[in-house]
């Protein structure tokens, strides 16, 4: 919510400077964002008067005009504005101007042609396009009212007002119109806000006899009020209500919209304006109801909706005219030949609203405070300003009385509290007289029975409504800062990381070390994604109202995520990658499971080069080999009872079939590693890609065993070789399991030194030759005990591999 000072003065008599007024509002429980002026950082921008304007004599768009902006003689000006006219008030910046973004305007030529400065559009002083006027989008701003040439436009443009940025959270709607943000600086600044009062001009035609209205239901639009404005004239709005609007950050339209979101800014009642004669049938009948299905509607932003038997729907009677609470239909919108207007107040349905909002991706300002909620007590008072601020700018007339076919009447909401409680939950020692007054600055009134306070809440806050609210309304008017501040008492417990939570931030240290980068991806994504790369059957969690398309299931595995975060980089010409993501996925057995399991998982992606070419080394691409020798030492790290192993598998359809393990401790499967498929890759415009993922959650559950630290050997070691030519199909694993199986109580380490297989072995076979080491912690090994344990395990190679000694 962007607050104008200047606007908040004509409620309130303030002294307190903006920067001042902020901090304040802070300190009382509503953040400011900003405080911000737009005439900070300009000079020398003026009013100038286009005294004539002829064609470039050497262009076809370029105009050079002469312009009167209150020196002795007018300015000759080059301009390229295709709305430049004689005539014209517009904005002029002066030789050595300053302009938006600190840009110094200085005298010079335009194809031959002196210009002495330039003519300006709204957007090169600082205003955003979303506000400015749409006939002066693409061109200078055209003042709709004279003004003397040569005043600076600052005040006149409302930009030497200071604009307060609120923050608002959702349960303080009532500070989402200029009514409510003065009522709580009033109590912040103990003064009384002064409100005009609403007087509506009426004619002697009843709004009765010209239209009529309906409610389907009650629920739907518990208050639902319409009045009318006949023989208006569509014009632009005067200069200080355009500025009021786009200081909020609202695009002025015409003087009828405008007073529609002027209402909507000074009370937070959203108001609708539809042109009456647009109205299909003769009896002009408003109906509130729920859609049909199949029925559609064009909104005011051009775009077609298929409408659902959940959206509420402003009808004409036979057809659709605006959905409610969100956005109005174009074929009603009010436009330079409307001539008759009616304007509809109404508190619809919060959940309804913000769902068709979601549905049909129009969130808007009137939605926003339709869902959030808004005062029963200025419905009336909002369409009846309205109504006689249409009458007023758009030379018209107001029918008498108002068609109300459902009507709330505001009520006060009572909250009974002891002072005592106030004081104990806040710490505090406030008299009562003391609390009576901070609850009266807000305007709450407050009887009092020896200290039990009934505090009756007026309808614009409701927000309040149990004890709680009222000690926090008193706590953050006395002032956060105020109340006293105690050190805790009692036994004290030390803070420290569970058996869980140590795991994890082992496992994030432990990858980090090892040269790979932490992203952090969406939960949400998309079905497809969602169940890609799964370690096992589940059911996916879908959700009810999602965002977007794209984050509509809850992911049940963190490659995808990486995969996406890969692409990204490599969109960027970064491809040598090596990225790890811990966090959750969600599991579901049943699809009538109402909430999936959450289970740590851990995934790890690497693409490109692993090591850089330099002057000293050559490039060395990632394999398959580098991403399981970071899954083996992170598992190693561990220290896990039971031994891991790699088992070739097809199992996984979205990854490569022959350059894929699924990973077991025991005989449980905990995850994979491996290339993803080819056409996966390809569909994320990846290169080769190599990805692991685990069950971090089924790791932690499994038994661990403690290190136990010891000297170092005071006896040598002693290594034996040998080569062994065996069948493709025996795997490294194999071998090694065989070899310690054998080994002997001395047999210390099995290390694969050597891999071959071509034109000097057998087809269908190759040769792996391992390094063996011995230690005898307690004696010096001889040459026989070795001899006589290396020969047991050859034989035991021969006899179960039918291997071949080299």
């Amino acid at each position: 919510m962007k607050v104008s000072y200047n606007w908040l003065k004509d409620y309130l008599d303030l002294t307190t400077e903006p920067a001042a007024l902020a901090e304040k509002i802070t300190r009382t429980g509503i953040e400011v964002a900003g405080v911000t002026q737009m005439s900070a950082g300009l000079k020398k921008i003026v009013v100038g008067h286009i005294l004539s304007c002829q064609p470039h004599p050497d262009s076809d768009h370029l105009n050079v005009c002469q312009v009167d902006v209150g020196e002795d003689e007018p300015f000759q000006i080059v301009c390229g504005a295709p709305n430049v006219a004689a005539g014209q008030d517009v904005i002029v910046a002066l030789p050595n101007s300053r302009i938006a973004d600190n840009v110094k305007i200085k005298k010079g030529k335009m194809r031959g042609v002196a210009s002495m400065s330039m003519i300006c559009g709204l957007q090169e002083i600082g205003f955003a396009d979303s506000v400015v006027p749409k006939a002066y989008v693409d061109g200078i701003f055209v003042f709709p009212e004279s003004i003397e040439p040569g005043t600076e436009v600052y005040e006149a443009l409302g930009m030497t007002d200071s604009i307060i940025d609120l923050d608002l959270t959702a349960n303080r709607a009532d500070a989402m119109g200029m009514h409510g943000v003065a009522h709580e600086v009033a109590a912040i600044e103990d003064l009384q806000p002064h409100f005009e009062t609403v007087t509506v001009a009426e004619s002697d035609v009843t709004t009765a006899s010209q239209i009529s209205a309906k409610v389907a239901d009650a629920t739907l639009a518990p208050s639902y009020q319409l009045r009318m404005v006949q023989n208006v004239t569509i014009q632009p709005s005067p200069l200080w209500l355009q500025t009021r609007l786009w200081h909020a950050g609202i695009r002025p339209i015409n003087n009828l919209v405008d007073v529609t979101n002027y209402m909507m800014m000074t009370y937070g009642q959203p108001l609708h304006a539809f042109d009456a004669d647009t109205l299909t049938g003769t009896d002009k009948q408003i109906e509130v109801r729920l859609a049909q299905a199949g029925e559609k509607l064009v909104t005011l932003d051009e775009a077609e909706h298929e409408l659902t038997t959940e959206d509420i729907v402003i009808t004409d009677g036979h057809q659709p005219i605006a959905l409610a609470g969100v956005m109005g239909g174009l074929a009603s919108e009010i436009t330079p030949q409307t001539t008759n207007v009616i304007i509809e107040a109404a508190i619809f349905e919060r959940t309804a609203v913000r769902k068709t909002a979601q549905r049909h991706n129009l969130r808007s300002d009137a939605s926003s405070r339709f869902e959030k909620g808004v005062n029963v007590a200025d419905v009336q008072v909002a369409l009846d300003a309205a109504a006689a601020m249409m009458a007023e700018l758009g030379n018209g007339q107001a029918t008498a009385g108002v068609v109300s076919p459902t009507q709330l009447a505001p009520v006060a909401k009572v909250v009974e509290i002891e002072a005592q409680r106030i004081n104990h939950v806040l710490g505090t020692d406030l008299t009562v007289e003391t609390i009576i007054t901070l609850l009266n600055r807000f305007g709450f009134a407050v009887a009092n029975d020896e200290g039990h306070l009934t505090v009756t809440i007026p309808a614009r806050r409701w927000d309040i409504e149990i004890e709680a609210d009222v000690i926090e309304e008193v706590a953050r008017l006395y002032g956060y800062d105020n109340l006293p501040s105690t050190l805790p008492t009692g036994a004290m417990t030390t803070g420290a990381l569970n058996a869980t939570q140590k795991a994890l931030r082992h496992t994030r240290h432990f990858l980090e070390g090892a040269g790979l980068t932490q992203a952090i991806s969406y939960a949400l994504t998309t079905p497809e994604k969602a169940q890609q790369f799964m370690l096992r059957p589940a059911t996916a969690t879908v959700l009810d109202w999602p965002m977007t398309q794209d984050h509509s299931d809850l992911r049940m595995n963190l490659i995808t995520g990486l995969l996406d975060d890969a692409a990204y980089n490599v969109a960027r010409k970064q491809t040598d990658l090596a990225l790890y993501e811990q966090g959750r996925v969600f599991l579901k057995t049943t699809a009538e499971q109402d909430r999936p399991h959450e289970l740590e998982y851990v995934a790890g992606l690497l693409s490109g080069n692993r090591q850089v070419k330099s002057w000293q080394v050559t490039a060395e691409v990632v394999d398959f080999y580098t991403i399981k020798g970071v899954v083996d030492a992170l598992l190693a790290s561990y220290n896990l009872v039971d031994d891991v192993r790699y088992v070739a598998t097809s199992e996984f359809a979205e990854m490569h079939p022959g350059r894929t393990a699924a990973i077991y401790v025991g005989e449980i499967l905990v995850g994979f590693v491996g290339q993803v498929h080819p056409q996966i890759a390809k569909a994320n415009h990846l290169k080769e890609t190599y990805v692991f993922q685990i069950d971090i959650a089924q790791i932690l559950a499994l038994p661990m065993q403690t290190l136990i630290a010891k000297p170092a050997p005071k006896f040598p070691e002693v290594t034996r070789d040998i080569a062994l030519q065996v069948a493709e199909s025996v795997t490294n694993a194999d071998l090694v399991a065989a070899i310690q199986a054998k080994g002997g109580q001395h047999l210390v380490s099995v290390q694969l030194f050597d891999v071959y297989a071509g034109s000097h072995i057998e087809a269908g076979e190759k040769s792996m030759a391992y390094t063996l080491t011995y230690l005898n912690e307690s004696a010096t090994l001889t040459e026989e005990e070795v001899t006589a344990a290396f020969e047991k395990v050859v034989a035991h190679l021969i006899a179960t591999f039918d291997a071949k000694v080299r």
